[in-house]
Parts: C-alpha cells; sequence; structure tokens
C-alpha cells in the first residue's frame, strides 16, 4: 500500500480512539455500566428519535451522541452543574429531586432594566476606576427588585428551572423522555438533580448535536419547545420584574401564544426601516444591534441573555419600523411576543408600559451616544469578537503606565502558593491589554463536562474556581475555556497505582488552575493591589472600560 494512502482500518480506530476521549470525562464514573462505541447512522434510526433524519447529518452528530447504560441508583447529575448534553431515555425510569433546600433566586432569567447603556454622554462624570473599587464583582450588587413569593409558599424559586419543582416532591421520567437539553441548550445550571431508579439506557446528546437537531428539524424544535413551555417559560415570565403586576392567568395565556426563536450564528433577527412586528426577550446567546450610517452599517450596542428587544419600535408614536438590523453572535435563543399582545399587555396593565419606557429611553440615549462616538461601534465589535461580553471580572493593564515589572504575576504566586493564576499577556485594544486571566464569565463553559466537579462556582457572586484537591489534571476546562485562561500546572508528582479513575494511574499529576479573584482575601485581588504603578484594573462589564478610556484620554 502507498505510504500516501491512509490505512481504512487505522482510520477507523484512530476515530474510534478520538470518540473515546470525547466521552472520556465518563470514564470517572462508576454508574455508568456501558458505553457504546461510535455509532453509525444505522444504529441511531434503531431508535425513534432519529428516525426521521437523513444518514448524511447523522454521520456528522455522531461523534456527539452515544448510548450508555447506567446502574440503577446512579447519579447522572446534581442542581446547580453545567452540562452540555442532554439525555434520552429508551429503557428505565429517572427520578428528578431537589437535593438540598434551595433559596429564592435573586436574579430573574428576564429583566429588561439591565441594558448596557452609558449614563453620560461624554464620559466626563466618570471617575477614574478606583484600584480597589472594582476588583471585588463577588460582593454584593445592587439587583432590581424583584417580587418575593409569600412566605408560606413551598414552591423552590427557580427562575433557571427545568422543572420547577416543590421541595420534597419527586418527578419521574421514563422512556421517550428527554431532560437536561434545556440547561444545555441555554447555558443554565440544572435545577434538579438526576437519579436513576432502576438500571437505565440513555441516550446521551452533546450540545453540537443538540443545536443542529433543532435547527435541521421542525419536529425535534417543536417537541422542545413543547417541554420548555411546560416545565419552565411560564415560572419565567412571572419573575420577570417587566410583568410584575400582570394577573396569572395573563401569563399562562401568554406562555402559550409567544414564539420561541432559534437563531444560527449570523442569522438576522430584524432588518432596520422594515415593519416591526414583535417585542423579544433574550433567552442565550447575544444579538448585534447595528444602524446605517453613510453607506455603511455601525454596531451601536449588544444584547445578552436576559435583556429585551422593541421597546423603542412599540412605544414611540411614530416609529413603526425597526431602528436596528439585528443578527445573532453564535447560537441564540429568543423568546418571541407579537405586537398584538404585547399592545393587550400593557393596555392591562399600565404599570408595565411605565417599565418599557424606562428601557426604551435608556435604548433611545445609548444609540445616540454611540453614532456621536465613532470609536465605541469599533469596542462593541471588539468585545464580542472577544468574549468580554461574557466577562464580570476582566483584568485590563494600561500598556502606556505599564512597565513590565511583573509584580503582578509575583503577588499572584504568592498568594496562590507559588503558582500564578494567570498570563500577562493577551489581546491589545488602543493601549490596554486584556490579560488572560479569567473573565468569569456569566454562562462559564469551563465547567461543563469537569468529571470530579472540581471547577465550580465558589457561590460568591461569579467567582468560578478550580477546587486542587478535587482536580485530576485532565484539562477540559482548560480545553473548554475559548479564552485561554486557565492553565495545566504539573505537580511535580504522578499518580500513584491505587488513583482512579485507573486511567490516571503512573501519569503525571497536573492541576488546573486559574484567577479566582483572591475571594477568600479581604485585601481583594493581589494582581491589582500589588501593582507598584497602578496601572491593573478588574472591570466588571464593558462600560467600566468605557469610563476608563475615557479617563485615561482625558489625562493625556
Amino acid at each position: 500500500m502507498s505510504a500516501n494512502v491512509a490505512d481504512p482500518s487505522e482510520t477507523a480506530t484512530q476515530q474510534q480512539r478520538l470518540y473515546a476521549d470525547r466521552w472520556s470525562s465518563y470514564g470517572s464514573n462508576t454508574g455508568i455500566l456501558q458505553l457504546s462505541d461510535k455509532l453509525s447512522a444505522r444504529d441511531l434510526k434503531a431508535y425513534d428519535l432519529f428516525k426521521a433524519y437523513d444518514d448524511k447529518l447523522l454521520d456528522k452528530l455522531t461523534p456527539d451522541i452515544s448510548v450508555a447504560k447506567w446502574k440503577a441508583g446512579a447519579v447522572l447529575f446534581e442542581e446547580g452543574s453545567y452540562l452540555d448534553v442532554a439525555f434520552y431515555i429508551v429503557e428505565g425510569t429517572v427520578n428528578l429531586y431537589l437535593q438540598k433546600h434551595q433559596e429564592p433566586a435573586s436574579q430573574p432569567i428576564f429583566d429588561t432594566l439591565r441594558l448596557p447603556y452609558v449614563e453620560s454622554g461624554d464620559g466626563a462624570s466618570a471617575g477614574v476606576p478606583d484600584k480597589t473599587a472594582f476588583v471585588a464583582p463577588y460582593e454584593a450588587k445592587e439587583k432590581p427588585d424583584v417580587q418575593a413569593k409569600p412566605k408560606d409558599s413551598q414552591a423552590a424559586y427557580l427562575a433557571t428551572a427545568d422543572f420547577n419543582l416543590l421541595h420534597g416532591e419527586e418527578h419521574r421520567l421514563g422512556p421517550g423522555d428527554i431532560f437536561g437539553e434545556i440547561g444545555a441548550l441555554n447555558g443554565w445550571p440544572q435545577s434538579v438533580t438526576a437519579r436513576t431508579d432502576s438500571e437505565c439506557t440513555l441516550v446521551q446528546i452533546r450540545l453540537p448535536a443538540l443545536q443542529q437537531l433543532k435547527l435541521r428539524s421542525s419536529d425535534f424544535k417543536n417537541w422542545v419547545d413543547a417541554i420548555y413551555r411546560e416545565r419552565t417559560l411560564s415560572e419565567q415570565l412571572k419573575t420577570t420584574p417587566l410583568f410584575h403586576g400582570a394577573d396569572e392567568r395573563f401569563i399562562e395565556e401568554l406562555t402559550q401564544r409567544v414564539g420561541l426563536v432559534s437563531c444560527s450564528p449570523d442569522e438576522q433577527v430584524t432588518v432596520e426601516e422594515t415593519p416591526a412586528d414583535a417585542f423579544y426577550l433574550v433567552r442565550s446567546g447575544f444579538l448585534r444591534l447595528s444602524q446605517k450610517v453613510g453607506d455603511g452599517e455601525i454596531a451601536v450596542t449588544y444584547l445578552r441573555k436576559g435583556m429585551t428587544l422593541g421597546e423603542v419600535e412599540l412605544l414611540v408614536d411614530g416609529i413603526d419600523t425597526w431602528q436596528f438590523s439585528v443578527t445573532a453572535v453564535g447560537f441564540t435563543e429568543l423568546v418571541r411576543i407579537a405586537r398584538s399582545d404585547f399592545e393587550d399587555l400593557i393596555g392591562r396593565f399600565p404599570a408595565i408600559q411605565g417599565r418599557l419606557w424606562a428601557a426604551a429611553v435608556a435604548r433611545i440615549k445609548e444609540s445616540g451616544y454611540t453614532r456621536q462616538n465613532l470609536g465605541q461601534p469599533e469596542l462593541i465589535e471588539f468585545a464580542l469578537d472577544k468574549g468580554l461580553v461574557q466577562g464580570n471580572s476582566i483584568l485590563v493593564i494600561d500598556l502606556d503606565v505599564c512597565t513590565r515589572c511583573d509584580d503582578c504575576v509575583r503577588g499572584c504566586a504568592s498568594t496562590h502558593g507559588g503558582r500564578p493564576r494567570f498570563v500577562r499577556e493577551g489581546d491589545r485594544y488602543d493601549n490596554f491589554l486584556i490579560a488572560r486571566s479569567c473573565y468569569h464569565c456569566e454562562d462559564p463553559v469551563c465547567l461543563i463536562g469537569c468529571p470530579t466537579g472540581a471547577i465550580r462556582r465558589a457561590n460568591v457572586g461569579e467567582v468560578v474556581e478550580v477546587a486542587d484537591d478535587l482536580c485530576i489534571g485532565c484539562g477540559n476546562c482548560a480545553n473548554k475555556c475559548p479564552y485561554d485562561a486557565i492553565v495545566m500546572h504539573d505537580t511535580g508528582e504522578v499518580w500513584p497505582d491505587t488513583a482512579l479513575p485507573e486511567w490516571l494511574r503512573g501519569k503525571d499529576q497536573k492541576v488546573a488552575s486559574k484567577c479566582d479573584l483572591c475571594y477568600t482575601s479581604d485585601a481583594g485581588p493581589a494582581c491589582v493591589n500589588n501593582c507598584p504603578h497602578s496601572c491593573a484594573f478588574r472591570i466588571n462589564s464593558i462600560e467600566e472600560f468605557q469610563q476608563l478610556q475615557s479617563v485615561d484620554r482625558a489625562q493625556r
């Protein structure tokens, strides 16, 4: 055989090895009795879920689909965990329940008052970011007033719930049921714990395959959307500050009438100057809002999960067309309320109209500011492209002041046992360096698929941490982080012969390392506090970055 021609058997072996590696995070879970080899399109069509799809599509999806047999009593996932996989039950039953008491959520999913607009038009009133003012995003932030449930209510207040269970209540699923897909598609933590009641055969579908199934099949999309309406949407709309004051019956009716829109990357949602016919709430993902300027188009702002679109067009007299062209940035999920339902809503509940006017005024101010400051669109594009819009704490360094002394890195290392948690390099915007330090993202994909739960929310604001005693150094989180903010460090030790899972035995022991915002220290992040030139800042949003730029320009 020619050296330039691949051996089919070797190719097949390599494909199987890659497939096994893709699902290796399950190797440490003793609940799995058997995991399938890479499936063919014909194999998948043996399951009702895939019978309607053509072989060509299924062949593309098969790396992200497995079939596993789980033993009885195995925990599939716990509430609060982030998953990029959904489970479809072929055989057996799965029990869903709340493992621990849930406190009322402090932030609902949809909040029309969360708008990224600039308060001060010229930036003059924005003070210099204090060295400690921006370094503790994990401290309590002011939240919108959220209507509390009655004290005697037993319902768990779960704005992100896949299942709205009472505490102590259980929900049993059987063959033909799917679960986990709402959290996976929307980047939300799972709201319940799932445990097998009996020995179960489950089809496991990762997010890339879920997205393609939803986009390529109206039947699958309608099925998943119907589940979302039944299990989740009503409760989310009831807890939306915008809808406070609307009676439950109206919200229940609205839940059945709204449209659920799934967008592919770069898909257009609205076109500027065409008739405006709906109000949108963003379930997940990002939207880019652009306006025409001369012969071109500029990005005016962006919307993220929880924000809304359409207040201006549906409220202001004389404006009947879209003021923006809106496109999806990545896969995006929207809730669409038709103009007729919107007008019915504000007609019956005047208080809601007042809240919408506040949001509309904010959007108009933001648009005007951007058109007067043409550097703003460039920043918005940069923030969307580099993922800064995800961040709750971003380390930026003023390179015009920085002497490259590396005291920020040494301060970080000395605070973390000699191991620095960030790298002083990264993307540059104007004279600022965006360091390779964890952004503590709103939707942290690094949490997905950790086999031991070592990387997790620290239950202190938005802080994401790695527990060294749980980390097995598999590299899953580092590979998933889009911003290269997680580094794998050698510990200088080797895993013993008793290590679990067994594949670790004899291998070099590594540990994932990332910024934890020094949340256990009263002094705050050492990277900022140890900078001798006060040129390192922690910013919580793009708006704070704008303020930082404005002050920097004023001082030049």
